[in-house]
């Protein structure tokens, strides 16, 4: 049997082993600690941000992004469609209302006159996706909510080190929440972040990821001034992330590297399109999706893959079509279709280049046996 090739696989050398076994060593594995505000002053200075808060995981970044702005009952917060259900299942938890925005078919995020015409007197936050790091249209975004005095939450889970006209994905917007799991660039298992340049909120998050607490200036003793949360990260995870967060820059290039191979292998390949890339943008590629054509079975041709031990999925979710968020607004017919029709192929840092032509030609077969005849 041929050797199998992963959808992803995260990337560990033996300098994660030793950033691991030193706050094993140090006692102070639990959050807080000194590899935490090293965590944080790390990202601080690179992403060019001042307030860095490290979480439990994106989740739950995204929750404290909500609570920052005292989104709650009655409010309205736009998120893209196509996305990971967290997104909107955050919206819920603060007891608002998502309503969900269709996107681009060639970019997958946020289709801007689309959100443009959901906007509402109760409408209090947009929440933009950054889909597979393939950055949303940010200046559109923020002109929008800069008219009308609402909030720019980005989700931006899949795009840590992604740019758009010269800017960070992830900082452009009010908070931007990234996340740290196994499936992305690097990775510290579970775990996130939140940044901002917003003094208030910083506090407000920096409190409710702790129990809600504050803290005596002459005592240092805790006091508790909300309902908060244990959304903590830990020292641990801290120190592994800095050790990951080291080798971005090394992971991303060959990542790029594995993503334009691909893009130029499927530009003859029939029945699918590779993803588009904004000419403004560098993506990092957090995954290689594409759409194949209306007449293709895409469960089908994953099965075909994994028969071949070749990894593969679709992209993401359909959001307005979930049975939890009982959703009554318009269909958001591109994110559907995309639901439908997007395929996720195999792209992690030492991927071969052998391994990539392997996929390629096992995914021309797949294609080619898996078209049905449109009623």
């Amino acid at each position: 049997m041929k050797q199998n090739i992963p959808l992803t696989k995260p990337f560990f050398d033996d300098s994660d082993l030793n950033s691991i076994k030193e706050v094993l060593n140090s006692g102070w594995v639990s959050s807080k600690g000194p590899k935490s505000k090293e965590m944080e002053e790390l990202v601080q200075s690179t992403l060019g941000v001042e307030h860095v808060i490290p979480v439990a995981n994106c989740t739950a970044a995204l929750h404290l992004g909500l609570i920052a702005y005292d989104i709650g009952p009655g409010d309205e917060v736009l998120v893209s469609d196509y996305t990971f259900p967290a997104t909107g299942h955050v919206v819920l938890h603060c007891g608002a209302k998502p309503v969900f925005v269709d996107v681009d078919m060639r970019t997958y995020n946020m289709d801007i006159d689309d959100l443009k015409s959901k906007i509402t007197d109760k409408t209090k936050a947009i929440i933009p996706v950054h889909a597979f790091g393939q950055p949303a249209d940010m200046n559109a975004i923020m002109e929008i909510a800069g008219e009308k005095d609402i909030r720019v939450i980005e989700d931006a889970a899949c795009a840590l080190g992604s740019m758009i006209d010269g800017k960070y994905a992830g900082t452009i917007g009010d908070i931007g929440c990234f996340s740290l799991h196994a499936r992305k660039l690097i990775t510290t298992g579970e775990g996130g972040f939140i940044v901002t340049n917003d003094d208030t909120s910083a506090h407000k998050m920096r409190s409710w990821s702790d129990f809600g607490s504050a803290y005596r200036i002459s005592s240092g003793v805790a006091i508790f001034v909300d309902p908060g949360f244990n959304y903590k990260l830990s020292d641990l995870s801290s120190a592994l992330f800095i050790s990951q967060f080291n080798k971005l820059d090394m992971i991303l290039e060959e990542r790029r590297k594995v993503a334009s191979n691909y893009i130029e292998m499927l530009g003859e390949v029939e029945y699918i399109l590779p993803p588009y890339v904004d000419s403004r943008t560098i993506p990092n590629f957090q995954s290689f999706v594409g759409i194949v054509a209306p007449n293709i079975d895409r469960d089908h041709v994953i099965r075909i893959l994994k028969q071949q031990g070749i990894g593969s999925q679709i992209g993401t979710y359909c959001s307005f079509i979930q049975p939890v968020y009982e959703y009554k607004g318009p269909r958001c017919d591109n994110s559907f279709a995309l639901y439908q029709r997007s395929l996720s192929l195999p792209i992690y840092y030492d991927m071969k280049f052998m391994d990539i032509i392997r996929v390629v030609d096992t995914l021309k077969y797949a294609l080619k046996n898996s078209r049905r005849n449109l009623v």
